[in-house]
């Protein structure tokens, strides 16, 4: 365990090297949020929507970009995949660490520090704006701390899918195919694209269904009150299940990987 927390350090240390990239990023973020504020405010000027109040929506908009790099399904680690193509991966095998728990650790730790090093400044951006485009305070002290443990829990969740995402690369020696299908889908039913509320209630059906609502719809929702302490807390036990359930699929298809890998050429 200590290696891995040393190897957590270090992947930090790595990766906060990259200021000049997080701070091209911020551009972009800034960006979008300005532009789906102004969108959806002209949409709501429009429409009597009754369950998803304005102050909600902006705060769903600006903490999906605040948080777009720990909760945005679609990145993926190209070294990882790229060792698993080229044959590098073999070198990986030799080493005395588990190859499961070392990848987990490696997607964690550039999910935190990618969204570290953003996260703060499009926050304060965003409380500073004028209403109704500005990001409110969070509903409540215990509606905050839930949306920081809900949070927590929704890196591990999304890790856990990133991670057997990348071991189908074993496979099929190409992940973009699944990495398509699921990052489409993921970003419909996890309320990327457009808040779930917003949607037809069969897709908010579907998405209780499936892990995906969990990772970004259920933290954001919880901090800004929509979702109250009862239902957060069953919606809790429901991620900790995907994130139990996730992680012993992915070993076993670890277990499976390591049993049946071959090298070409040798």
């Amino acid at each position: 365990m200590t290696s891995y927390a040393s190897y957590f350090k270090l992947q930090i240390k790595r990766n906060l090297q990259y200021k000049a990239s997080a701070i091209s990023g911020l551009a972009t973020q800034f960006f979008f949020g300005i532009i789906n504020s102004l969108i959806y405010t002209s949409f709501y000027k429009r429409t009597s929507i009754t369950n998803f109040s304005v102050e909600e929506l902006m705060c769903y908009i600006w903490l999906n970009q605040a948080f777009l790099n720990l909760v945005y399904i679609g990145i993926r680690d190209r070294e990882i995949i790229n060792s698993i193509k080229n044959g590098e991966i073999c070198y990986e095998l030799t080493k005395p660490y588990d190859l499961y728990s070392f990848w987990f650790i490696k997607i964690l730790s550039n999910r935190y520090v990618s969204t570290l090093l953003r996260c703060f400044t499009v926050l304060i951006f965003a409380l500073l704006l004028p209403k109704p485009y500005k990001l409110s305070l969070p509903y409540s002290l215990k509606s905050f701390l839930l949306f920081l443990i809900i949070l927590f829990l929704a890196s591990i969740l999304i890790v856990s899918i990133n991670v057997i995402i990348m071991m189908i690369t074993f496979f099929t020696n190409e992940e973009k195919g699944i990495s398509s299908i699921i990052n489409t889908l993921g970003g419909l039913l996890s309320g990327l694209e457009i808040p779930l509320l917003l949607l037809p209630p069969i897709v908010l059906k579907i998405s209780n269904c499936l892990p995906f609502r969990y990772i970004l719809d259920l933290p954001f929702r919880v901090y800004s009150g929509n979702i109250k302490y009862n239902e957060a807390i069953f919606s809790i036990k429901i991620q900790i299940f995907w994130i139990i359930f996730l992680i012993l699929i992915g070993r076993k298809i670890m277990k499976y990987i390591l049993r049946h890998v071959s090298n070409q050429g040798g």
